[in-house]
């Protein structure tokens, strides 16, 4: 019912789009529109697509490649158990998912994946080509856009048939497993198939974040009042919703199912009277409601599936962090450990950096170094040294929210030094293990929004000679 309403308003959209190319007509503006659009946009708008797309064909002949290993594990089994089931069931497996990787197939247009953004992209940078604008910097700049921006499109229906097909190949091997009694031998096979659907979620958001200059692109086209005419006749949606006679309905006849344009239109001038500015403030209210109810019905869905747009839950606890690049699951973070010296007024202070890799997205592993720099004897006698160094490794571990357990080893030189010949000793290293808790702060300002407060035990300083403190406290930053 949700999506039949979601449609619905969307050929009211259309309808209202059609509406104001009518009105545009009026507005006729010479041919020769002035807009100044440099190369850096299409560059980027290339450089951004490319990347996506490269990402996207890498990470899915990598799933695959992992899913066909754990068929042929299962086939090993189911062998053992029933080998004439085991060959029809597997058979033919190995040339399916040759073919998966190689993206072939034809994609109709209404199997490919919608995106708004990417719609709005692709019919500006043709509506570019296509009206011819003046002072257009490069048609080379351009029609390479234009060409990586349709090659992602390609790539990302033809990665949504992919999950589809890899859904139904799990349906179909859970059914057989469940027969066999041996679900638990489907377990890798179904996560593979669920972070292969997220990491292309992931891909999908990442085009969605539009920049600045895409941003500036669809902000241009738009004050070319043609472009609402352009957009109305050569979008993937209109084409989905074509004008009756346009270009986009002269192939293909309406989708089964869905009210065309113009009885979408008759049933609003029956409703609504023939009242333009009527029909306008009734049209806008039932739409801001409609959207209302469509957001809170993805708020509602985001929630069930993680933030994926996925409806299937899985059978376990997703870790996040699979999606992730190995550079993106680094947290770089920094610490500040201020202690008394031998004597009352001498302070030291030991400033330390670290890096982090999250295992999962509760718990971080991670390797730094500090230096200890000293103050002087007093706030009379100023003076920097340099008192020590160390290096260090740490483990935290999210028992509730935002506390840790955290612990550590660490080895630190704990005398003054001028050269860093020194350091060499390792001899005149001391060793230090440390365990405690650690907890996020919430602060106010942005800066110091992710704050650790640490209060560590080091149970190894009572065997270090002088013995040295045995609690920690530190204040730390990650970002």
């Amino acid at each position: 019912m949700q999506f039949a309403i979601i449609i619905y308003f969307t050929c009211l959209l259309l309808s209202c789009i059609n509406a104001g190319s009518l009105y545009a007509q009026e507005e006729k503006q010479p041919l020769n529109t002035v807009l100044q659009i440099p190369d850096k946009i299409f560059d980027v708008i290339d450089k951004k697509t490319s990347h996506i797309e490269l990402n996207l064909i890498r990470q899915t002949e990598k799933y695959l490649s992992r899913l066909q290993r754990q068929e042929n594990k299962l086939k090993k089994k189911l062998l053992k158990k029933d080998s004439t089931l085991a060959k029809e069931m597997f058979a033919g497996a190995e040339v399916k998912y040759n073919k998966l990787k190689k993206f072939t197939g034809n994609i109709n247009k209404y199997q490919t994946l919608y995106s708004g953004h990417l719609d709005s992209l692709s019919t500006a940078l043709s509506f570019l080509k296509y009206d011819n604008i003046k002072n257009l910097a490069s048609n080379t700049a351009l029609q390479n856009a234009i060409d990586q921006v349709g090659s992602l499109q390609g790539k990302f229906s033809q990665t949504e048939q992919i999950k589809k097909i890899l859904a139904e190949r799990q349906r179909f091997l859970r059914k057989q497993f469940e027969n066999l009694g041996i679900v638990k031998e489907l377990r890798k096979f179904q996560r593979q198939v669920y972070y292969y659907r997220a990491q292309v979620h992931e891909y999908e958001e990442l085009f969605q974040n539009t920049s600045n200059l895409e941003a500036k692109l669809i902000e241009l086209v738009l004050k070319v009042p043609r472009f609402r005419e352009f957009f109305a006749k050569n979008s993937i949606l209109a084409s989905l919703f074509p004008n009756p006679g346009s270009s986009g309905s002269s192939n293909t006849g309406p989708v089964l199912g869905l009210q065309s344009r113009a009885q979408v239109v008759s049933f609003m001038q029956n409703q609504m009277g023939s009242n333009t500015s009527a029909a306008n403030s009734i049209f806008q209210n039932k739409l801001q409601t409609a959207q209302g109810q469509i957001e809170a019905l993805r708020n509602k869905l985001n929630s069930l599936g993680g933030n994926r747009s996925d409806l299937e839950i899985p059978d376990f606890k997703p870790n996040n962090q699979k999606t992730k690049s190995f550079f993106q699951r680094l947290e770089y973070g920094t610490n500040v450990q201020t202690t008394r010296g031998n004597f009352y007024f001498p302070v030291t202070s030991d400033l330390g950096l670290s890096v982090g890799f999250r295992i999962d997205d509760k718990n971080i592993i991670g390797l730094g170094a500090s230096y200890k720099v000293g103050w002087g004897k007093n706030i009379s006698n100023i003076s920097v040294s340099s008192q020590g160094a160390g290096f260090r490794s740490f483990l935290d571990i999210n028992i509730k929210k935002r506390f840790f357990v955290s612990g550590g080893f660490e080895y630190n030189y704990q005398q003054p030094f001028q050269s860093l010949n020194v350091l060499n000793d390792l001899s005149s290293w001391q060793q230090s293990g440390l365990i405690g808790m650690s907890k996020i702060v919430s602060m106010n300002t942005k800066l110091f929004k992710k704050t650790k407060i640490q209060l560590l035990w080091d149970f190894l300083s009572y065997q270090q000679r002088p013995q040295t403190q045995a609690l920690k406290f530190r204040i730390g930053y990650s970002f």
